[in-house]
């Protein structure tokens, strides 16, 4: 993920910006169309064993709920797809670690990190330092995994479900995402 943090700086205007980028949304269209209900339910549900569930930390779960409460926090939405960014891309990184090479999900699970890491390279003008603290906070919660913290067993489908209903909340207006 260091890789997705420290690339081309100066893209996306920091902070003061709500609006997402052009290359942003143009991702997450492209992240939109692989997340489809029927590529999560085969990749991340028919490909695993009968409840199959990977550990993660409750900081890598993010729900729309989240995201609403933390609105109402007055959170900026910048920040939000800022913390969004990084705990898809968390989620994204533990399906992995659970997947040999020649898993039926292992090239799917790769064109999306691919797309996360185009995205990694548009939020590479963000430091942790121009967020919102609470945004912040999280980030670096998320960041600092190790196997004693993980308190959590999540279905992948159910990580990946996620990760498009809260993308679908923060970038439905300024980038008119599709519906499901």
């Amino acid at each position: 993920l260091t890789r997705l943090l420290g690339a081309r700086p100066g893209v996306l205007a920091v902070m003061g910006l709500e609006a997402a980028a052009l290359g942003e949304c143009e991702i997450t269209r492209l992240l939109q169309d692989k997340l489809q209900y029927e590529m999560r339910l085969q990749y991340m549900k028919h490909y695993f064993p009968l409840d199959y569930t990977v550990q993660v930390q409750y900081e890598e779960v993010l729900r729309p709920s989240n995201i609403t409460r933390l609105r109402n926090g007055t959170v900026s939405e910048a920040a939000l797809r800022y913390l969004w960014f990084h705990v898809s891309s968390q989620a994204l990184l533990r399906i992995r670690q659970v997947l040999p090479e020649k898993h039926p999900s292992w090239k799917y699970t790769q064109e999306l990190c691919r797309l996360f890491d185009a995205l990694g390279r548009e939020y590479g003008a963000y430091r942790q330092t121009d967020v919102d603290v609470v945004v912040a906070d999280l980030v670096a919660q998320v960041h600092s995994a190790g196997t004693e913290r993980r308190g959590k067993a999540v279905r992948p489908k159910a990580l990946l479900d996620n990760c498009l209903k809260v993308m679908q909340m923060l970038f439905s207006q300024p980038c008119e995402c599709r519906g499901p």
